[in-house]
């Protein structure tokens, strides 16, 4: 196992034992520090000995619904994931805009008037593209090109490699999704029983604290799931609820990075 080293302006160096990593922060040539991937990491204080690297490699295994993500030096596995990747849940929630979409259309169009009267609004342009990227698909390579992106800062990455398959040595593991809120929408899907439709989604709540926001609390360390007028829901890295809380036992760690990781 090795841990991440960057230099006093966050230029990754080669990561080092956790026995020295461990001695440089006690001797305050270092200090430790979390990237928004999960991973620990140390930055250095002092100037470093040397800023000569290795060949790093970054392996992905791309997939419709997971993928995995591997990072390797000549001897050592230095990182692995797992990630969960959106495709499903954009999937859902494309086909409920498109159906919210088609019945704001329908209730606005009078048909008690001739076709030829009806507000039918033409197209402002040509929204048939050829080669168009899914949205589905898109969310996948955004989430995974995130990864990349916090793992090239903290380790001095040299080449990206797409199914790749190499020999895997010991290391830590992580299980990477995005927080699985709902998005913020003006009003529900269905109207209640007195023809209002309340506010649905988004990830404010009424205390100070996001949705994704690691917190804090009596049931054990979370993520801000949801609110009522006085509780905060905290949820596990499985987006299981632990329990709803009063916001005031509720202490922040870190703001919403867009990640949930589980080691």
């Amino acid at each position: 196992m090795r841990i991440p080293v960057v230099d006093k302006d966050h230029q990754p160096l080669m990561p080092t034992t956790p026995a020295r990593a461990r001695k440089w922060v006690e001797s305050g040539k270092a200090e430790g520090r979390w990237s928004d991937g999960g991973q620990f990491y140390v930055q250095l204080t002092v100037e470093p000995s040397g800023y000569a690297t290795q060949e790093i490699v970054v392996g992905i295994d791309p997939g419709k619904k997971y993928s995995g993500i591997g990072v390797q030096s000549s001897k050592y596995t230095l990182y692995t994931a797992h990630l969960i990747l959106p495709f499903p849940t954009v999937r859902e929630r494309m086909d409920a805009r498109r159906l919210m979409r088609r019945g704001r259309r329908g209730r606005r169009i009078n048909r008690s008037i001739p076709y030829s009267q009806r507000a039918h609004r033409q197209k402002r342009f040509a929204n048939r593209r050829v080669g168009k990227l899914a949205p589905s698909i898109r969310a996948n390579r955004q989430l995974e090109l995130r990864i990349v992106s916090e793992l090239c800062k903290i380790y001095p990455v040299s080449e990206i490699r797409y199914e790749y398959v190499v020999s895997v040595t010991p290391t830590s593991f992580f299980v990477i999704r995005r927080p699985p809120y709902s998005r913020r929408q003006l009003d529900l899907m269905v109207p209640s029983l007195s023809g209002n439709r309340r506010k649905y989604g988004g990830s404010t709540t009424r205390h100070g604290v996001r949705k994704g926001d690691l917190v804090n609390s009596p049931k054990g360390i979370g993520y801000v799931s949801g609110d009522t007028e006085k509780q905060i829901s905290v949820s596990d890295s499985n987006w299981k609820r632990l329990g709803q809380i009063a916001a005031s036992k509720v202490s922040l760690i870190r703001r919403s990075t867009g990640l949930i990781v589980a080691c």
